[in-house]
Formats: structure tokens, C-alpha cells, sequence
């Protein structure tokens, strides 16, 4: 059976979800729950009405993280001339993916998705289908290896030339604050000058927030760190910051309204360029 046919596909799937726990929730099937996709189940959506039962905020937080990715990726395209794009921690796939906004703007855009979660990366294949003028890749690999992320991913992407890092809301799952540092700031020296890392994250600026968090960690799923608005902020250093900087989500170019400015919400991030 080809790669091509989608029965190919769904029989993977099929195979691969025969091996899944789904006795403990998962960071990204809740995600996808809290955008009102349908790759999810019972356990996610369990975990993911406790965490709003705690912090209701936390469905603007999604929100808001999709909006931002969408702005950041069609500014790059459209004013900074980005053509390629290295998107760390996919997820599940949504509306309004990385590659569909590159390539609404510019056909030719090529993007590689990286992920360590099997599952995620059969619906990628499945789902996120590349625009014929341009390509789309997928890459298993861990954020804790970046050298290897940087590896696989010259296969496909051209380091020579501009890429764009994304980070989206994926930090959270390195605790270490010097070991996320260190992250970030090996695949940042992987990118030529003119490459562009953009990253958002939540913040620990509620409560609410840290309380819903905390019970989502002990239900023995992957733990996440929430860190505060300045440690975001120090993941850029060493990077000439776009304008506005590194602001709450919805204060990021934030596109035009008769309502005027969005409030804020507890997440932040921003758009650096390497020199």
C-alpha cells in the first residue's frame, strides 16, 4: 500500500493506537480538546474540565497561542521575506498550521515539523499536506537533543539561508532553567544571520494558573513549567527584538479592531531576529 493512499494512513493509525495508554492524559491531545479538535480522549477531556474548572483562563490562553503563531508566521513571510520555517513541538494538528499561513503568503514556503510523539507525528502526515510549490516535513526527534533536531532537519531546510525557529509553547516541558537556556541557545546558533526565532509561553502570573497546573502535574502526566514574562524574555537575549518586544500574546501586532486593544492574557512571547 503507497504513502500516498490514506488507507495507509488510517491502518497506522490504527496500529499505533493500539500501543497508546490512554489512562493518562496527554499535553497535547488536551490542547487539541481546548481548541475543539477531536483527537482526544475521555482522560484528556477529564484532565482538560478539571484544569478550566481551575483556571477558565486557560481556554483563552490556546486561543490566543494559535492567534499569535498565525501573525508571527504571516508577518515573517509577508514583511521579513521567510521562507523557511522549523516548527519545534507541532502538536496536534489544527486549524490555521504554520505551513498553511507560510504558504497562503508564499507558495514556495518549506516547513519542517518536529515532534517525539509518534502519535502526533502519524495525524501530521496524514493531515498537514504541502502546498505543491513548496514542501512540508516531518522529523521525530526530542527537544533535548537539539544538535540532532538541527541534523534531521538540514536534510530539508537550508541553514545557509533564513530560517524560522518556532517555539510555541513547548518550553514548559524543560524545567531546568539553565537546561532550557541552553536550548534554546543551541538552535538559535544553528540559524544563519537574518534566522529568526519566534517562542511564547504561559506565564505564572495568576494563581488560578499555577493551581490548575499543579493538579494537571499530579495526574502523572508530563509535568509543564510556567515561568514568569522576564524569563520569557531571556530566552531572546543576544537577538534584535521586533516590535512591540516580548508582550502579552494578544499585544503582538495585534491586527486591526473597532474594539481597540485586545486585553491581555497570561501568555507571553515575541519575534526576534538573529544579527
Amino acid at each position: 500500500m503507497s504513502k500516498d493512499d490514506p488507507e495507509f494512513w488510517d491502518s497506522a493509525k490504527k496500529d499505533l493506537m493500539a500501543g497508546i495508554d490512554t489512562s493518562v492524559p496527554h499535553s497535547a491531545r488536551i490542547w487539541n480538546y481546548w481548541l475543539g479538535g477531536k483527537d482526544n480522549f475521555p482522560v484528556d477531556q477529564e484532565a482538560g474540565d478539571r484544569y478550566t474548572e481551575v483556571f477558565p483562563g486557560i481556554v483563552e490562553v490556546a486561543r490566543v497561542s494559535r492567534e499569535f503563531l498565525g501573525r508571527a508566521v504571516r508577518h515573517l513571510a509577508a514583511e521579513e521575506g521567510v521562507r523557511q520555517f522549523l516548527d519545534i513541538g507541532t502538536g496536534l494538528p489544527t486549524e490555521e498550521n504554520t505551513h498553511q499561513v507560510a504558504q497562503r503568503v508564499a507558495p514556495e514556503s518549506h516547513i519542517v515539523y518536529v515532534d517525539n510523539d509518534p502519535l502526533v507525528l502519524v495525524h501530521a502526515r496524514a493531515l498537514l499536506t504541502s502546498r505543491p510549490e513548496g514542501a512540508t516535513h516531518y522529523v521525530e526527534a526530542d527537544l533535548h537533543e537539539p544538535r540532532e533536531i538541527l541534523r534531521l532537519a538540514g536534510a530539508h531546510l537550508d541553514f545557509g539561508k533564513p530560517v524560522a525557529l518556532m517555539l510555541m509553547g513547548i518550553m514548559g516541558h524543560v524545567s531546568d532553567d539553565a537546561e532550557a537556556l541552553s536550548i534554546v541557545r543551541r538552535l538559535v546558533g544553528g540559524l544563519s544571520p537574518g534566522g529568526y526565532l519566534v517562542l511564547e509561553d504561559g506565564t505564572d502570573t495568576d494563581e488560578a494558573f499555577l493551581e490548575a497546573q499543579k493538579g494537571y502535574d499530579d495526574t502523572g502526566a508530563v509535568p509543564y513549567r510556567l515561568r514568569g514574562p522576564e524569563q520569557i524574555a531571556r530566552f531572546f537575549e543576544g537577538l534584535e527584538l521586533l516590535e512591540p518586544g516580548v508582550v502579552s500574546l494578544p499585544l503582538w501586532k495585534p491586527d486591526p479592531s473597532p474594539l481597540g486593544p485586545p486585553p491581555k492574557a497570561h501568555a507571553y512571547g515575541g519575534v526576534a531576529r538573529k544579527p
